[in-house]
């Protein structure tokens, strides 16, 4: 049977229509020296032996089925991965430049989305891994998952058995993928009127029962289905209102143990410091230029990940809620942060994240554009790897993610390492084109929020 898309994976891969709500994720990872690139080859090529996708590519399929994986034809290795000597300025600003680059370009959808490239050379000695990967690849989690198979705990690379064997591509048959989309759909239909036969008479009986609480329950389940799928119409900032198709990436760093100890003394957690220290940053921002913030639309993602989900894979919803921007105090404003975050995450609308992804499918393209194209910013956090690790010998310094914009003016993209807090910042320009400051005003936000814990 055909392996379709998650209704969630179908729903960033179809609003890619517009190409400022692509969803390419871009990491980079710095290194001592260079490694040992036989090694670093053979980890991707167990990686791509392991996780079928990283072989294969995406077809569309009949509507209404989502589109399908199915094996590359010609998958080459060695297409995705690269090695290059350093371009000048040969450090991390001259790194970042490529890694803009390849945020800013779409993947050959006739091959599978990821691709990685070593830049040999740096002016230090030292060498970088830039990964650039489509979201339904995998999510933050499932990437830090990923990177422990190709990481070592040492300087000496650890002895791996054979892993999985290459796997067969099947020849593609006339028509089996509109058969397979037509058993898709099929079994949906039959799935729905199965529960709906199921669970029909524990619903009857519990209107019976408790007529109010049920009522109840259904209008807190569709008021909070309405705010997920809610259309924005307009910007809460009113400065950064534009959005275009060029990016700027930039990089700061924050103590981990600070951030941590600010957020507990003002009863949040460190997610809530993280998203109070960017808020922090975009109300100097606004105030630099003279124009009043107070709310401003955020997309966070949520994870939906559970123990026994396999490695890899895309598993996170994205929440739109209202952040306090403009409140001055910092400890006042992770408390609020605190409270909108969990109320977010206890929204009744998750368990049903698939299906709402499901009808938002069926949606024109321009409703899509218009529930994201109007977001703020989006903030995300990603636990990393906690102790120092190793790529093909080479000891990796510091790894910074820069997740998709997705329609916002700015990602901040929170990536931890040893006991760094490393931010990956992916700027719109349209809506911020004086990075600069910007990087200035959210460097500020951030000493605010850690002053907290002095």
């Amino acid at each position: 049977m055909t392996e379709f898309m998650r209704n969630t994976d179908a729903f960033t891969w179809s609003m890619e229509a517009d190409p400022r709500l692509r969803s390419t994720v871009v990491t980079v990872i710095l290194l001592d020296r260079s490694p040992d690139w036989h090694l670093v080859r053979g980890r991707f090529d167990r990686v791509s032996r392991e996780l079928p996708m990283f072989r294969q590519r995406v077809v569309n399929s009949p509507p209404p089925a989502p589109p399908r994986w199915e094996y590359a034809p010609d998958f080459d290795l060695d297409f995705h991965l690269r090695r290059i000597s350093a371009p000048q300025p040969g450090n991390l600003d001259g790194v970042l430049e490529m890694a803009r680059l390849a945020a800013m370009s779409d993947f050959d959808r006739a091959r599978p989305m990821w691709e990685v490239t070593l830049i040999d050379g740096l002016d230090d000695g030292g060498a970088a891994v830039l990964c650039k990967f489509h979201h339904a690849l995998t999510d933050g989690v499932g990437g830090v998952q990923i990177a422990m198979t190709l990481f070592d705990l040492t300087p000496e690379p650890r002895t791996l058995d054979d892993g999985p064997a290459e796997p067969v591509v099947p020849t593609a048959q006339p028509l089996e993928g509109y058969r397979d989309a037509v058993r898709y759909d099929a079994g949906l239909m039959s799935k729905a009127v199965t529960e709906t036969v199921r669970n029909a008479p524990k619903l009857l009986l519990n209107t019976i029962r408790r007529p109010l609480q049920s009522v109840e329950a259904a209008g807190e389940l569709a008021a909070s289905v309405y705010r997920t799928v809610r259309p924005v119409n307009n910007t809460g900032s009113p400065l950064m209102k534009d959005r275009t198709l060029v990016r700027r990436l930039g990089v700061l760093e924050v103590p981990m143990p600070r951030l941590r100890e600010a957020a507990h003394r003002s009863g949040g957690a460190l997610n809530d410091a993280f998203v109070a220290g960017v808020a922090g940053g975009l109300r100097r921002y606004h105030d630099k230029h003279g124009v009043p913030v107070g709310d401003l639309h955020l997309t966070m993602p949520i994870s939906l990940r559970s123990a026994d989900d396999e490695m890899g894979g895309n598993r996170i919803t994205l929440m739109r809620f209202d952040v306090p921007v403009g409140v001055a105090d910092p400890a006042q404003r992770i408390s609020d942060i605190h409270e909108r975050t969990n109320r977010v995450r206890h929204e009744k609308s998750l368990p049903y994240t698939q299906l709402i992804a499901g009808a938002l499918n069926l949606m024109p393209r321009w409703y899509i554009g218009s529930i994201l194209r109007h977001v703020d910013f989006l903030c995300s956090d990603v636990p990393g790897v906690p102790v120092q690790v190793f790529l093909g010998g080479a000891q990796v310094r510091m790894q910074y993610a820069f997740g998709p914009t997705v329609g916002a003016a700015v990602n901040v993209t929170l990536l931890t390492y040893v006991d760094t807090c490393s931010l990956g910042i992916d700027v719109d320009t349209g809506a911020i084109p004086d990075y600069e400051e910007f990087h200035d005003c959210l460097a500020a936000g951030f000493e605010e929020v850690l002053a907290l814990a002095d």
